[in-house]
């Protein structure tokens, strides 16, 4: 275990100032960080891609996912509120039905990578 991880070390200590100048001049503000790791954490849970994917293809009431996704209402929902509060998610009242779409193509576009990333790791 120990020489696998001192492979991954340099053989050396060698720090090269200018790529430390740019990458500390270049970092994204802690609040920034937060946020990601947030919106990273919300997506980390296998239910919730499952409903983030299902909610690209269309705009759906929780029965309906509940029903798609062999979960029940009470988890959906659940899983929902997780997707809202990091605004991944967007809900509307139609009556007695809440609807529920991705908040943006950024969503869209966040799963789209992810799922090609994958298919391509899987490739090699």
């Amino acid at each position: 275990m120990v020489k696998e991880i001192e492979k991954d070390l340099c053989d050396e200590k060698c720090i090269h100032p200018q790529s430390i100048c740019f990458i500390k001049q270049n970092m994204l503000d802690e609040s920034m960080v937060y946020d990601l790791s947030e919106m990273f954490k919300a997506i980390s849970e296998p239910s919730r891609i499952k409903i983030l994917h299902a909610l690209s293809r269309r705009e759906l009431c929780v029965c309906d996912l509940a029903e798609a996704l062999g979960m029940n209402q009470s988890a959906v929902s659940h899983q929902l509120r997780v997707l809202r509060s990091a605004r991944l998610v967007k809900f509307r009242k139609e009556g007695k039905e809440a609807w529920y779409s991705l908040d943006d193509d950024h969503v869209v576009t966040l799963m789209c990578q992810g799922i090609e990333h994958i298919s391509h790791l899987k490739e090699k």
